[in-house]
């Protein structure tokens, strides 16, 4: 299908993917189209192994080989200089490239055997809720994807940490699956983690990871005195409950207690949005985690979700 120059969905550790032919600017052509996705906005190229690295990048520093050696396969993509084999098309037009290798078993089965590199956003309408689980796809997509691999859930639930290896020291463009910690033990010195950045990157849109229901962020005392406050002015309020909290039954029109581990919090993160959304809420009130470990990635997503909607 990939050869052939159609869309196949596949998962990875993080969220499900939207793949196409990295070599083949229609199909990537193809991606924007079905995802709504501004052209602009470059894609990752993901591919089966750490080995083909210079085969898609140019001058690739010291430091990214070392991270590409850490966390590959694993939820970190790397920003590097373009290959002449990546076409502008899968880059947004930059002379940069986002690469990754994914640490899932479907993943990697499939790019070994197709062999080159597959260009995959996330599998959803620019902007929405990631999918972590084929039927996400499916539900979203429906036919205009051709074939979706089902692998299950992910295992991850939030999107790859992209680090930029292009500058001369790395810095984190987008907090995700490999911690802030995890980077700082890799290369003996905490990275900054950027909120704008020179260059274009997946997720950095005011706007991202967005359910159809508005999300509002308040502090964790606050959040179920803001839901019921909410729910009384007539709106249709979901929450996402502090682990935290103990206290009686919270009048909203539907409550999600989030995990007490923050792995457990970023794999159902999505899954959680899209509920709320099922089931008719028009409003989301959550808090954000402390922002350590993975709850920096957990936090970065829900302020994306509550950013600025294109018609605000």
């Amino acid at each position: 299908m990939l050869r052939a120059g159609g869309l196949v969905a596949f998962p990875t550790e993080t969220v499900y993917g939207l793949g196409a032919n990295a070599e083949d600017p229609i199909a990537v052509a193809r991606v924007f189209e079905v995802k709504g996705r501004p052209p602009s906005h470059p894609l990752i190229v993901h591919l089966g192994s750490a080995d083909q690295l210079d085969d898609w990048a140019e001058d690739v520093p010291g430091a990214a080989r070392l991270l590409a050696e850490r966390f590959w396969p694993g939820p970190l993509t790397l920003v590097l200089r373009r290959g002449r084999r990546v076409p502008l098309e899968a880059t947004g037009g930059l002379e940069t490239v986002a690469l990754r290798v994914p640490g899932h078993p479907v993943a990697l089965a499939l790019l070994s055997a197709f062999g080159g590199g597959v260009a995959a956003p996330s599998a959803n309408r620019f902007g929405s809720v990631s999918p972590t689980t084929a039927s996400h796809v499916r539900s979203e997509l429906g036919d205009a994807v051709d074939l979706v691999l089902d692998g299950g859930p992910c295992e991850v639930g939030v999107e790859s940490t992209i680090v930029d290896a292009t500058a001369d020291v790395p810095g984190v463009l987008r907090p995700g699956g490999v911690t802030r910690e995890d980077l700082e033990a890799a290369l003996g010195f905490p990275p900054a983690v950027h909120s704008t950045s020179r260059v274009r990157v997946p997720g950095q849109h005011p706007s991202h990871y967005a359910p159809r229901a508005r999300v509002i962020l308040v502090d964790p005392d606050k959040v179920v005195v803001e839901a019921e406050l909410e729910q009384a002015l007539g709106h249709r309020v979901g929450v996402l409950l502090p682990a935290s909290f103990r206290g009686t039954p919270v009048n909203a029109h539907a409550v999600v207690q989030v995990p007490a581990s923050m792995a457990g919090y970023a794999r159902g993160l999505y899954g959680f949005l899209r509920e709320l959304d099922q089931q008719g809420c028009d409003l989301i009130i959550a808090s954000l985690p402390v922002e350590t470990g993975l709850g920096l990635a957990i936090a970065n997503r829900l302020h994306r979700a509550a950013g600025p909607r294109p018609a605000e």
